[in-house]
């Protein structure tokens, strides 16, 4: 059977709860005519609703228990009046697998940082730093991103540069990373705000571009959900969840494709932080700037978080003090070599 676009592979006997959420989320005619109309588009839950002849309430309901089911991923975006949630068919197909387990075995690891817990920054005005009381240093003065109280920070912002965070990697002995995924809450940077201020924001793992995502606009008009009461109805509100992933197959950003970096070109070191640069060039097309928020600030409470999905190995006998398999992305030494094909 040949396999086209996004899919998902269900493995009822591996993972039997996932799988069971999924096939009762399809055992509705109405749930796989929204999955249908969906397709590869972008669509709000009323355009769903009026395509299908639906009512808003019903149409609702179903969207969410797609949504649930991981397939359909919303976004709330900024509408002409208030908000609206706006929806992407995850896969393309599905395929239910009835195998045995495979030999190895899936694991992954979450590591959330403060936004203000940054390692590097370089940054350009207009710039700042606030906190759930108050600014934290000076507006407009790169000087504040060294000021000791950023670690508190729930809201940065700048025109042009990057934060750079270093992640732990605990990726125990005796597994192989499959994939990185960096997700955060993130928008343009515009004097006050402006629902028309696109900006391209770039992520880089181990100083290796991953790609750029645009974003649409510098977010307000309507509080969000999250942001103190301290800060003006006037300026920045929330941003949008962005998910970027790294595999062996490319990068993506929310399930799309973004460049054909790979795990391999990340380099990653076996017990070495794991470095994640976020930023906007000088020389980008669109130098909107940048809002990167906190969990305390926004509309989702979540700080920048690193997931690192991994695999064990099953079936070594290895001794003590012998090389384990590289990590995925690291060259792999002649004896590393002959351990992982012993594995396979």
């Amino acid at each position: 059977m040949m396999l086209h676009g996004k899919f998902l592979r269900i493995e009822p006997i591996g993972a039997p709860d996932q799988a069971l959420q999924i096939l009762k989320a399809l055992g509705s005619e109405q749930r796989l005519r929204v999955l249908e109309f969906v397709g590869n588009r972008r669509c709000t839950v009323t355009e769903i609703a009026q395509g299908l002849s639906l009512p808003l309430s019903t149409t609702t309901a179903h969207v969410n228990i797609l949504q649930d089911a991981g397939l359909l991923h919303t976004e709330i975006e900024a509408a002409s009046r208030g908000v609206q949630k706006v929806c992407n068919r995850t896969y393309d197909q599905l395929v239910i697998d009835l195998s045995s387990p495979p030999v190895a075995e899936a694991q992954a690891l979450t590591v959330a940082l403060p936004v203000g817990q940054y390692s590097r920054c370089e940054v350009t005005p207009t710039c700042g730093l606030a906190g759930l009381a108050g600014l934290i240093g000076l507006l407009d003065d790169p000087m504040a991103f060294y000021d000791p109280q950023r670690v508190d920070a729930q809201l940065l912002w700048f025109r042009s540069g990057y934060v750079e965070y270093a992640f732990p990697n605990n990726v125990p002995p005796r597994t192989r990373i499959t994939s990185l995924q960096v997700s955060a809450e993130l928008c343009s940077e515009a004097p006050l705000h402006n629902m028309d201020w696109p900006s391209d924001i770039t992520l880089w793992i181990n100083d290796v571009e991953i790609g750029t995502w645009t974003s649409p606009s510098d977010f307000g008009g309507l509080r969000g959900h999250l942001t103190p009461s301290w800060w003006d109805d006037k300026d920045t509100q929330y941003g949008l969840l962005k998910r970027f992933q790294v595999n062996a197959r490319g990068s993506f950003v929310d399930g799309m494709p973004l460049s054909s970096t790979t795990l391999r070109d990340l380099r990653i070191a076996d017990r070495q932080p794991i470095r994640i640069r976020i930023g906007v060039r000088e020389d980008a097309h669109h130098v909107g700037g940048l809002n990167l928020f906190g969990s305390r600030f926004g509309n989702y409470p979540q700080d920048l978080t690193l997931r690192t999905e991994y695999e064990t190995l099953m079936g070594q006998n290895v001794g003590n003090g012998t090389p384990r398999p590289a990590v995925a992305g690291v060259a792999a030494g002649p004896e590393e070599v002959k351990i992982a094909e012993e594995v396979r």
